[in-house]
Formats: structure tokens, sequence, C-alpha cells
């Protein structure tokens, strides 16, 4: 089972890299969005998914609700749920 630590160094480490500035992730959020995409379509969709949301939430504005909104929406698909 992978630390949580684990994911936020990785998360602090490589939202630094890629110049994100303060941004914290929601790593729960993230992971539950990718599981739901993974069981409830195929587990290639998890990366995919979670990339589509990011880009999408970004074109929204990019704020922790789009980011939010955005994967209630791609979950609820995901699981097969007519509304997030």
């Amino acid at each position: 089972m992978t630390d949580p630590s684990d994911l936020e160094g990785w998360a602090r480490k490589l939202s630094e890299a890629l110049d994100l500035g303060d941004f914290e992730p929601d790593i729960a959020l993230i992971l539950d969005l990718a599981r739901d995409a993974a069981h409830g379509v195929a587990r290639p969709a998890a990366p995919l998914t979670t990339f589509l949301v990011g880009y999408a939430a970004g074109r929204a504005g990019g704020s922790a609700d789009d980011i939010a909104a955005l994967s209630r929406t791609a979950s609820a698909l995901a699981v097969g749920d007519t509304a997030p």
C-alpha cells in the first residue's frame, strides 16, 4: 500500500517542477476519480480520465471548485450515474 506522505511529497515535487506555484491537489479526490474510472470503465481509463478532468478544469479557470465539480461529473459518468 502506498503511504499517503509519499503521494503528498510527489505532488509537491511535481507541482514545483511544473511551476504550479502553491497549488495543493486534492489527492483523495483524484484517487477516487481514478478508481471510479478504472472500475467503471477500464483500468486505462483512470489516467485518461484524470488528465481530461484536469484539462477541463484548467479551461474552466482551475479553481478547487472547478476541479471538484468536473470530477463529480466524470465519476458519475464512469459509474453509470446520469447526474453527478
